[in-house]
Parts: structure tokens; C-alpha cells; sequence
């Protein structure tokens, strides 16, 4: 069983947990699959309804609404762009530029489900905003800052990937000398600013990336 799930932040319409890597954000498909973020949290605050989704393997900030007029709210906040998140992760390589943006639009990669893959015919449009914030020379890695406009699935993923630098631990993506360089994806969403909605406050959260 992962790590217990740590409350970041309680109101009346709005919980934000910090879901640790390996816990399912929602139920997925077969009894083996029932325990997740959702389930756990719902066990505390029943009304606690779903908003957006973090990757199995990811960590970090994760938003639920307790009743349907805020998970309403949240949705049009988040499809409307108005929902800034950010994410840390560690990546193979060393990331030369101290800013840049990866343009490269997304499909399902259907023979290789789950996978996503870059196709600039077919694919939807994903833009990721890249920061630099450390070099690792002796190791070969680099520490960045990633805030994607667009939230395809697996976005940040492919795209670290697609400029060759996957990130360290993962599963999906990543080259064996990659994946082998961590226990765990490497990938952790770390700050969250919602929207001031149905009465409450604008709220801005932080949490550190335990790697």
C-alpha cells in the first residue's frame, strides 16, 4: 500500500491532498484497482467529488470539490485555463537552455495504449513551459520546472521525452538507463493556484517534491 494521503488543505467546497507516487488518482478498472486518491478521501469527506487527475505514477497537488456547484466551478476553471499548476521533475541529461517552450501537438499511441506519442498531423495541440533550475554535470541530470498550458495526457512526459531528456524512473517513457536511475517517476506537481470560486477565496499552494 502507498504512503497515507497528507491534507494540504481543507474549506468548505475544496480539499487538496498531496497524493504520494504509486496511488491511483481514481478508481481504475478490476478490484485490484478500487483503492485510489478519491476513495480515500471520500472516506473522510463524502461529498468530495472529482476535478482533475494526476498520473499513477506522479505525486504532488491534487484538488477535490465537495458538492457538484464547485466541481462544476473547478471544471471550467481548469478547461478555461484560469488553474496555474506547476510541476518539478528530474530529467536525463544535461538541459541547456535556462527557458524554452515544447510545442509538439499529442495522440494516443493506440498499438501501445496506454502511450501517447508526438504527431504533428493528427496530434492535439500541447505547449509546455520549461524552466531550468539546476544542472547535475556529475551525475548527467537536470532539475527543471514545468508548467504546461495545455494538460494532455501524459503531456509533460512525452514532451521530456520527445527533446531527450525523459525523466528519470519512468516506467512508460524512459530508456533503461533512465529508468534505472530512480525508484520512481521523478515527476511531482508541486504548485496549485484555483481561482477565487462560489464565494471562496483565490487559493495558492505549495508542496516540495520529496526527491
Amino acid at each position: 500500500m502507498s504512503a497515507p494521503l497528507s491534507l494540504i488543505h481543507v474549506d468548505a467546497q475544496r480539499i487538496v491532498i498531496a497524493k504520494p507516487a504509486g496511488l491511483l488518482a481514481v478508481p481504475g478498472r478490476g478490484e485490484d484497482k478500487q483503492d485510489c486518491a478519491w476513495s480515500r478521501v471520500q472516506a473522510q469527506f463524502p461529498d468530495a467529488l472529482i476535478v482533475h487527475r494526476l498520473d499513477q505514477a506522479t505525486s504532488g497537488l491534487l484538488v477535490f470539490a465537495r458538492g457538484e456547484a464547485m466541481q462544476r466551478a473547478l471544471s471550467e476553471a481548469f478547461a478555461q485555463r484560469r488553474v496555474d499548476k506547476r510541476y518539478e521533475a528530474v530529467v536525463d541529461g544535461q538541459v541547456e537552455r535556462e527557458q524554452f517552450d515544447i510545442d509538439l501537438p499529442l495522440i494516443a499511441d493506440w498499438p501501445n495504449r496506454p502511450r501517447q506519442r508526438v504527431d504533428r498531423e493528427r496530434g492535439k495541440p500541447s505547449l509546455t513551459r520549461v524552466t531550468l533550475m539546476a544542472r547535475d554535470a556529475g551525475a548527467g541530470r537536470s532539475r527543471v520546472s514545468l508548467a504546461p498550458v495545455t494538460g494532455r495526457s501524459h503531456q509533460l512526459r512525452v514532451h521530456l521525452l520527445a527533446i531527450g531528456h525523459p525523466i528519470l524512473g519512468d516506467a512508460l517513457y524512459a530508456p533503461p538507463h533512465a529508468l534505472a536511475q530512480a525508484s520512481r517517476l521523478l515527476l511531482h506537481a508541486c504548485d496549485l493556484t484555483l481561482p477565487g470560486l462560489l464565494g471562496e477565496s483565490a487559493l495558492s499552494l505549495h508542496c516540495p517534491p520529496e526527491f
